[in-house]
């Protein structure tokens, strides 16, 4: 006998009255278990809500422009109590859709562009409602950012649709130099690039496929964007830490007490706020055509966080008005959280200048990738005591490289190079550390 409940919205966090920006199902279509029903978008979010269990949708509860929030029905789904749920329908053949096959209707032969050329409009054909793939907002999002046309993607989903696996898989095959695939395209530019060499390992010794992360899987398209599209320029300091080293020491015994360490990267995320006040410009970011610098007033620092599954970025919010303790203190509860898996993803929006660290565990200094759409990123890799010529004498100091790498459109060289100084100062000198 069938059983008929009502499927609403789940815990999606601190997000409410999310808007509905697509319905991925009708009265009548055959679900299963984790089965999309529905979009929601909030801000720059994107999700899909899934079926709890298997049946049939017999009403829907909610339209496209509708708000919801945690508990928010969404249909009414009838399942057979005790019984397995119905095979699902099987979906249309491509060849049978209204859209034509993408063989059938052959973009123009793009022109060959040298890098750094914008392609011609006259590249991308005419698009017609019946042509648009079928593709959820958060795929379309991400095919955008890799430079993806999804008109030229097979989907792999039901009825076609393509999924974020079909995007990569499309990229991977350009990067193989697939005779279909188009030159990749980001910005607006073409990058020819020449054929991905192909290789049997295995020919050469033994071997192991491991599978990528899904952090680095989503991250390693994002930091491509970012290396390819910003001209990048690392500048390299150092900053005499001694007495702030001793300072921070004689006062870790305070913090333990609070359940945290006073570690030497809330200081860092003070000096730079002390930092970008002084110099606005390495505190914003290019508008949408690249002629207008966004100067933001706003302080919001992004801190890279090492985790098992990769690199995450959680955001200090409004750091200019948190004392060191305040940010020690936070910055072990959001690296706690990185490593536990349990960041929202609020958490990592609206950084105005990120923070990566490698002072715990080497190096002598690196060029850091700037974390779109900032303008630059700070690297800090393990300070080492030095001999350093200081009132006629050489005496031990306990030295911090740092790294800056920054956007070149926007930061020039003489710029750079004035941040780190200034960086350098307010750390050598505690009592400006702490203003």
């Amino acid at each position: 006998m069938a059983t008929t409940r009502e499927i609403s919205v789940p815990d999606i966090g601190d997000f409410k009255e999310v808007a509905v920006i697509e319905i991925l199902v009708k009265a009548g279509d055959v679900v299963q278990p984790e089965q999309s029903l529905i979009t929601v978008e909030s801000d720059k979010a994107t999700m899909e809500i899934p079926s709890p269990a298997a049946g049939v949708v017999k009403e829907l509860r909610v339209k496209a422009g509708d708000k919801v929030s945690k508990g928010s029905p969404i249909l009414l789904l009838d399942a057979a109590a005790g019984a397995p749920a119905p095979a699902p329908k099987k979906p249309p053949e491509p060849v049978a859709a209204p859209v034509s096959p993408v063989p059938a209707r052959p973009a123009p032969a793009a022109p060959v562009v040298p890098i750094g050329r914008p392609v011609p409009a006259a590249a991308d054909p005419p698009r017609t409602p019946d042509s648009i793939p079928h593709a959820s907002p958060s795929v379309r999002k991400f095919a955008r950012e890799l430079g993806v046309d999804l008109s030229r993607v097979r989907g792999s989903g039901p009825k076609g649709r393509i999924t974020q696996a079909d995007v990569q898989e499309f990229v991977k095959g350009v990067m193989r130099g697939a005779p279909a695939a188009a030159p990749a395209a980001r910005g607006g530019l073409i990058f020819d690039l020449p054929e991905w060499p192909q290789v049997d390992f295995a020919k050469f010794g033994p071997v192991e496929t491991k599978a990528l992360s899904r952090i680095r899987k989503l991250s390693g398209g994002f930091l491509h964007r970012n290396w390819v599209s910003i001209p990048h320029v690392t500048q390299h300091d150092e900053a005499d830490i001694t007495e702030l080293e001793a300072f921070r020491k004689e006062n870790s015994r305070v913090a333990e007490k609070g359940g945290f360490k006073l570690t030497m990267l809330a200081f860092l995320v003070k000096a730079s706020v002390n930092a970008l006040k002084e110099f606005p410009d390495f505190n914003a970011s290019l508008d949408k055509t690249g002629d207008n610098l966004i100067v933001k007033k706003y302080y919001h620092i992004g801190v890279a966080v090492d985790t098992p599954d990769g690199l995450l970025v959680p955001v200090i919010k409004d750091a200019d008005r948190k004392g060191v303790f305040d940010l020690a203190k936070e910055l072990a509860e959001i690296s706690k959280a990185a490593r536990e898996k349990k960041l929202k993803p609020d958490a990592m929006r609206g950084g105005t200048f990120s923070i990566s660290s490698l002072g715990g565990i080497g190096g002598t200094a690196f060029t850091p990738i700037i974390n779109a759409p900032e303008v630059a990123i700070l690297g800090v890799a393990r300070s080492q005591m030095r001999p350093v010529f200081k009132d006629g004498a050489f005496v031990p100091r306990l030295m911090l490289p740092l790294s800056l790498a920054y956007d070149h459109r926007v930061i020039d060289g003489a710029a750079g190079a004035r941040f780190t100084t200034y960086l350098a100062s307010v750390l050598s000198d505690i009592r400006r550390t702490l203003l």
